[in-house]
């Protein structure tokens, strides 16, 4: 059942029940506006909206029970990435660029890359070109990853990332390079209102990574899985990606120490690139 099939049955209960809106809304404690939205489709309902209108109209506590699902169903939207790359990963970009401008705090935990807004133009490129996109898609969908990057200078805003270490290990472009990425991030690091932690390695864990996510305005969570981006909206499946974020924040490195810690890393890839020329020399 979909937002509008939600909507739609909701209103065809309240007409059965013989209950003005104006009188469901004021019971379910939400604007008469809202209760609009919600039966008309425009407004996808929490399971919280659900059981409130229901508890309004005065239904049997098995037809309660059963919307109150589906709108847990209903919070929860899978977009599989072939569809978007059909569509255009440069117009993924430019709607998640809308979310970021309009959002007052993200917390973004990514086990796997470098966040998108930490990237470097080269760490952009190596990524999107696994993807096979046309010249034209590239251009645009780099571009559009390097706009979305202006929300960090944003000092309204409050940006948190928990990276794991692995993720500044992977050599996803040659050493330079990567030691390039880390002096992005260290730089990023600096500004007040951005908060980057990095859990070590070599700190004992009570949880596993799974994969990346990003929570916006503890409302909404992005959810990136190999063959599809998962919105989540239910307020209880929002505060299990919370506790899981914190989690792990609480177990990461921040300020001058998760610098020292990228320092050393950048060393690594410097030294690597300087073992490698050496031994081109020799040969």
């Amino acid at each position: 059942m979909n937002r509008a099939q939600i909507g739609a049955a909701l209103r065809a209960l309240r007409k059965t029940s013989g209950k003005e809106a104006k009188a469901v809304a004021r019971s379910a404690v939400m604007s008469q506006s809202k209760l609009s939205k919600i039966e008309n489709g425009r407004l996808t309902p929490s399971p919280q909206d659900v059981d409130r209108i229901l508890g309004a109209i005065g239904v049997s506590d098995e037809v309660r029970s059963e919307y109150i699902e589906a709108s847990r169903e209903a919070a929860t939207e899978a977009v599989a990435w072939r569809l978007l790359k059909r569509t255009g990963l440069h117009k993924a970009q430019q709607v998640t660029r809308a979310l970021e401008t309009q959002m007052s705090m993200m917390r973004l935990f990514q086990p796997s890359l470098v966040p998108g807004l930490l990237q470097t133009p080269e760490y952009i490129r190596a990524i999107l070109a696994r993807h096979g996109l046309s010249e034209d898609s590239f251009r645009k969908t780099v571009a559009g990853r390097l706009e979305r990057q202006e929300v960090l200078y944003d000092t309204s805003k409050e940006l948190r990332f928990v990276i794991t270490e692995p993720v500044l290990r992977w050599c996803i472009v040659p050493p330079p390079m990567m030691a390039a990425q880390m002096d992005r991030i260290i730089s990023v690091s600096r500004l007040t209102h951005v908060d980057i932690r990095v859990v070590p390695l070599g700190v004992r864990q009570s949880d596993v990574p799974g994969h990346s996510f990003v929570i916006r305005d503890d409302r909404m969570v992005a959810v990136e899985t190999i063959h599809a981006q998962v919105t989540v909206t239910d307020p209880q499946d929002v505060e299990i990606y919370v506790r899981k974020f914190e989690g792990f924040a609480k177990m990461a490195v921040s300020g001058a120490e998760m610098r020292g810690l990228l320092e050393g890393i950048r060393d690594d890839f410097l030294s690597e690139q300087e073992s490698g020329a050496r031994g081109a020399e020799s040969r």
